[in-house]
């Protein structure tokens, strides 16, 4: 028995969503197994190159409109213009990590795809149905909670500018969310295409910052492994939301692959022994009832 039109088309961008939503976890559990032993820029500098080999690897094996045609041109503009933005919003994130208390940027962090769905309601027009939006806010609440820890009292705060280096973070990576899904109501626009955009967006943000920050010192096989395999993984989930993009609602999808953390937590309650407390198991709960009803 063949599935329903409606259930194909849900599938068409929620498979890749669930994709992106396991390959971030992961990745980001190793990057919290790592952290240690390699800095930020630098992840930022494999990061990069991790996206242009498995973009690349995507864009060579798979069928795709001619990149430069003309007709294509605002796509491929818009798709750069929007990978600048987001690598811009990384780097924001990475120097307020420096400047503040991470407890509360991580936090902040989380709330950018609530931005993303107000921005697509102003913008895009889009709309939901109120059981929608309630469970988009479960998912969004639920990460807001995982993403929370308590204040490191022995923490140094070396200046204020954390706060608004941590907004405007959300704000770019909000308007690149939205910035790449009206870019698909452009002649010519495929995801495919859209991957080499996010490459070459990479290197013009994460890439000079990687380089100018993440270059000094030495460098060893041990490193490579620990960031490159993580930031293979963050590549992939990226290449997932770029398909989900396109065929679903941004409101949607992005808190969807933002819930991220309930895999990050499931990774190191079992790889790293950690606790999980009895809030971040209510978190969970929120998030899994709210992923049911978001579509």
């Amino acid at each position: 028995m063949s599935a329903s039109p409606a259930a194909t088309a849900l599938l068409v961008w929620l498979t890749p969503s669930m994709f992106a939503l396991f390959l971030y976890g992961i990745g980001q559990g190793l990057v919290k197994q790592y952290i240690g032993e390699v800095s930020p820029a630098r992840f930022c500098l494999y990061f990069v190159l991790a996206k242009a080999m498995v973009n690349l690897s995507w864009f060579f094996t798979h069928e795709h409109p001619p990149l430069l045609s003309a007709d294509g041109r605002a796509f491929l503009e818009l798709g750069v213009l929007a990978y600048v933005i987001d690598g811009t919003g990384w780097i924001l994130y990475f120097e307020s990590i420096i400047a503040g208390p991470i407890t509360i940027v991580g936090t902040l962090s989380a709330a950018y795809p609530a931005l993303t769905v107000l921005f697509a309601r102003i913008f895009l027009g889009e709309r939901l149905g109120a059981l929608q939006y309630s469970a988009v806010a479960l998912v969004i609440g639920g990460c807001l909670g995982l993403s929370y820890s308590p204040p490191d009292a022995a923490a140094k705060i070396l200046s204020r500018r954390w706060i608004p280096l941590a907004f405007l973070a959300l704000i770019c990576w909000a308007t690149s969310n939205t910035i790449v899904k009206h870019a698909y109501s452009y002649a010519e626009a495929s995801e495919v295409n859209l991957m080499v955009c996010n490459t070459i967006g990479g290197f013009l943000s994460l890439g000079l910052y990687g380089v100018l920050k993440g270059r000094q010192g030495a460098h060893s096989a041990r490193e490579y492994l620990h960031s490159f395999v993580p930031m293979g993984m963050m590549a992939g989930g990226d290449l997932g939301v770029m398909i989900a993009s396109r065929y679903g609602p941004i409101s949607i999808v992005i808190p969807l692959t933002g819930a991220y953390p309930v895999v990050t937590l499931a990774f190191a309650a079992l790889i790293l022994k950690e606790r999980i407390s009895m809030l971040q198991y209510g978190c969970i709960a929120a998030i899994i009832i709210g992923m049911v009803f978001c579509a």
